[in-house]
């Protein structure tokens, strides 16, 4: 049987990929050795997203009596249940790719993909058999990146996967990375009753995020008992039981750390690796596939990689986006270029992170000139009703022409939020044109509006 196209890993870049190149004409098969939907829909963003919820709702049931309401008995998190759930969204999302490539009529090829040279070129070939598609494109993804000395073992030092998927919730967990999926864990675990410590190496938690804002969020943190050291060396993770972590703090103290698990989430890096690229001639650059935009196109002519395994940022929506842009210049199509300075990232732990564009340290660096807007939500109407008053929105101004820098959001609603102001970003709207924007009232968006008016002196509620 022949395609047109053969796409290895059907996570966002792979699988919106195949929809799209089937939209435009292509006979696509997708190849695909575990769940269809990729890590993100079975082991990530979408059923860590379903955990998060759980310990958002306890949070809520447990401040109930702040919205005037009683709740009769203990209120307390059933672990398993919890889990399932999870499990369980996680299987509906994968059912749900998989619809959408019987509906596109995007076939599926089981098995492990590599690249091979054949009389015909370079192939995908599954399970050692080539399969006849010219082009190929390479979306496999990311996974966990190791520490040095640090040996995984899935059982007492454990990945976000096994962490998705405990049969008991440990008493005492230590997080070693605060990015996203640190911070993310932290929470849902300690808001389930887990005592937390978080290890970060660099002097904040979410190093990628405005400082402002991630010095905001750790004092959110601590408020729940999630103990935080920065700027913290690990230097040893002994299995135990119990785990013990080894480390000097921001003061040059050494620190031992005890648990029940040790969870390391120190960042991700690309599968590269058993993909036949050197064999192939696919050139790689510091672990990963040299596929520049806008054609994503690898030094093997009919070769195309997206997403993770290209380099950061490591997003789902930014794999996402490139696999359909590059499908579409197969086609011929001249889709408008992603622009790489206005991806937004998030962080969902209560309240919730978003960003996009320069953090202030970055625009400092750079020397540019900006002016800064911040509106709390202490000050909105909506966020008071809602009980949501904590965190705050910031934005940066470019000074003269008043053109989006960047904009930080911590609250409730960011993630959602921060869409809007990518748009902003995206469309080079100025402070004038936002500020001539009318957003409903009340709801959470008017704060985007004030922190712009602000950089200015101008926001109205403050």
């Amino acid at each position: 049987m022949a395609w047109d196209l053969a796409i290895l890993g059907s996570g966002p870049g792979g699988y919106q990929a195949g929809v799209r190149a089937a939209q435009l004409g292509m006979k696509v098969v997708c190849v695909e050795k575990a769940e269809l939907g990729g890590i993100c829909g079975n082991w990530g963003c979408i059923p860590t997203k379903a955990l998060l919820r759980s310990a958002e709702v306890l949070e809520l049931i447990e401040h109930a009596a702040d919205f005037g309401i009683t709740v009769e008995g203990s209120v307390a998190p059933k672990f398993d249940a919890t889990i399932a759930r999870s499990r369980k969204v996680a299987d509906q999302n994968s059912k749900g790719v998989e619809y959408l490539f019987k509906k596109n009529k995007i076939d599926v090829a089981r098995g492990t993909g590599k690249l091979v040279k054949t009389p015909k070129g370079v192939r995908l070939a599954v399970d050692g058999n080539p399969l006849d598609a010219p082009k190929i494109l390479l979306a496999t993804g990311a996974r966990p990146k190791p520490l040095p000395g640090i040996e995984h073992d899935g059982q007492s030092i454990i990945s976000y996967r096994e962490a998705m998927s405990l049969k008991k919730k440990p008493d005492r967990l230590v997080i070693i990375g605060a990015g996203a999926i640190g911070v993310e864990f932290a929470y849902f675990y300690a808001a389930l009753g887990t005592k937390v410590v978080l290890l970060e190496a660099l002097p904040h938690i979410l190093p990628v995020e405005d400082e402002e804002i991630a010095a905001a969020l750790h004092k959110q943190l601590e408020k729940m008992g999630i103990e935080i050291l920065t700027s913290a060396k690990v230097e040893q993770v002994d299995k135990g039981p119990p785990v013990r972590v080894s480390a000097v703090d921001a003061k040059g103290q050494s620190r031992r750390i005890d648990g029940d698990l040790c969870l390391l989430a120190a960042g991700v890096r690309g599968n590269v690796e058993n993909l036949g690229l050197e064999e192939c001639g696919v050139k790689t650059e510091r672990g990963f596939i040299v596929a520049p935009p806008p054609g994503y196109r690898t030094s093997v002519e009919n070769v195309f990689a997206i997403g993770d395994v290209i380099g950061p940022p490591m997003l789902a929506h930014k794999a996402s986006a490139e696999g359909i842009n590059c499908v579409e210049l197969m086609a011929g199509k001249k889709p408008a270029a992603i622009g790489y300075s206005a991806i937004p990232g998030c962080t969902y732990c209560h309240p919730e992170v978003a960003s996009v564009g320069l953090t202030e340290k970055r625009a400092k660096e750079q020397g540019l000139k900006y002016k800064v807007g911040r509106f709390p939500f202490r000050a909105s109407g909506k966020a008071r009703a809602a009980g949501e008053v904590e965190g705050l929105v910031k934005v940066l101004i470019g000074d003269p022409h008043g053109e989006l820098l960047g904009a930080h959001i911590l609250g409730g609603a960011s993630t959602d939020m921060i869409s809007t102001l990518t748009l902003a970003m995206t469309a080079e709207l100025t402070h004038d044109e936002i500020a001539a924007t009318v957003f409903a009232h009340p709801t959470f968006a008017e704060a985007m509006k004030e922190a712009v008016e602000d950089a200015y002196g101008k926001a109205i509620d403050l």
